[in-house]
């Protein structure tokens, strides 16, 4: 068997959604601490350093998990791989794709409302 360093290993399948759930528990277990530690004020609305903080977080897991489904779906398109690996590769980088873009829903709400309200 392959290691996680081939798009074919089956364990891509749930490593996009194994990675987006690690972000969502450090986002909002990282903006629980940061509220009960040093919250922002309220007056500077979404404009603070814990938002960009956790803004640039999004943006780095969004990025990681597009590059792991771009990487994956190449993988999946030449016709010279057996039908499991092409299947595993088109799979993996549509469970990527959906993780990336989950990754951006979620943080929709970083540039409009502050923290710790």
């Amino acid at each position: 068997m392959k290691g996680l360093r081939s798009p074919y290993h089956p364990g891509h399948i749930p490593l996009g959604l194994v990675l987006w759930s690690l972000w969502f528990v450090a986002l909002y277990g990282g903006l629980s601490v940061a509220c009960s530690l040093a919250p922002p004020e309220p007056q500077q609305g979404p404009w603070n350093w814990l938002n960009a903080l956790l803004g640039v977080s999004a943006l780095l897991t969004a990025a990681a998990l597009a590059a792991l489904a771009v990487w994956c779906w190449r993988a999946g398109k030449p016709l010279r791989q057996p039908g499991h690996e092409r299947f595993v590769a088109l799979v993996a980088a549509s469970i990527y794709g959906v993780a990336a873009l989950a990754t951006l829903f979620i943080a929709i709400p970083i540039l409009s409302l502050p923290p710790c309200v």
